[in-house]
């Protein structure tokens, strides 16, 4: 694909790895409490990823980090971050190439300039060939490159990441993980990612949050601690996968709340 650029385009903006500082935050949406006294600290570059039970405020996380909500009390203290929710959220009417440039022409970018810089990583991204396709076109993994490719290409130095994978079948999650650890390798970032697979987080992650049932408490962070790559089988990945799993199904209090492990 022939692309005439306005002016010369090297990718996305240089980006300085950022981290993220949560302290002791609450929030509630009326009477649901949905968070409650979280504290965690993402050095800059590093994968975090976190973990709990449906409707425990991962996803609620991710929007104070963005600066879209703000808590009722406590504190977060981050630079722009970049949000991919589940769902891809690809328009429809608009290109592959369109769609991953969208960020750009948000920010002021012309078409030309926006596909310029778009077209530069879609034969890293498994996506050549495939610039003129609209959505419906696209499998399910293609479809989550290109938004992450849009999300990428916001140049936010933070990248929160909402279940990206979460709609997709078990092989397909399984190769876009490996996808997203490359990417990762590919072009750093401070990222916090939700996931229901407790495997998941273990392979892509430096360290793993686990968050209690709404409202959600920080239960245990767990180091990972293991060289990458990292496949799904092998041992420590598996006892890790199995020291999460026994924390997030721990025995319960008399009144409902999740215990927090001793120290």
């Amino acid at each position: 694909m022939q692309i005439e650029a306005e002016a010369p385009v090297t990718g996305p903006p240089h980006v300085q790895a950022a981290g993220v500082e949560i302290d002791d935050v609450d929030v509630s949406f009326g009477s649901v409490a949905a968070l409650r006294g979280v504290t965690l600290s993402v050095a800059p570059g590093e994968i975090v990823a976190v973990v709990g039970p449906s409707g425990c405020g991962k996803s609620t996380l991710l929007e104070l980090v963005c600066g879209l909500l703000e808590p009722d009390a406590g504190e977060v203290r981050a630079q722009p971050a970049a949000l991919m929710p589940q769902r891809d959220a690809l328009l429809p009417w608009l290109s592959a190439i369109d769609n991953a440039g969208l960020a750009l022409r948000v920010a002021g970018a012309s078409r030309a300039v926006a596909r310029e810089a778009a077209h530069e990583h879609f034969a890293a991204f498994g996506l050549e060939g495939f610039e003129r396709a609209r959505p419906a076109a696209l499998s399910g993994g293609m479809r989550q490159r290109v938004a992450f490719l849009r999300t990428l290409l916001a140049g936010r130095p933070i990248l929160c990441l909402d279940e990206p994978f979460g709609a997709l079948d078990a092989l397909t999650r399984l190769q876009m993980q490996r996808w997203l650890a490359d990417a990762l390798e590919r072009e750093p970032r401070t990222v916090l990612l939700v996931t229901h697979d407790v495997e998941e987080a273990v392979v892509l992650a430096d360290r793993i949050v686990l968050l209690s049932p709404r409202p959600g408490q920080v239960l245990e962070i767990l180091d990972v601690g293991l060289l990458r790559p990292r496949a799904r089988g092998e041992r420590a990945v598996v006892e890790l996968r199995e020291r999460a799993l026994e924390i997030l199904v721990a025995d319960r209090s008399d009144d409902g709340a999740a215990k927090r492990p001793s120290s």
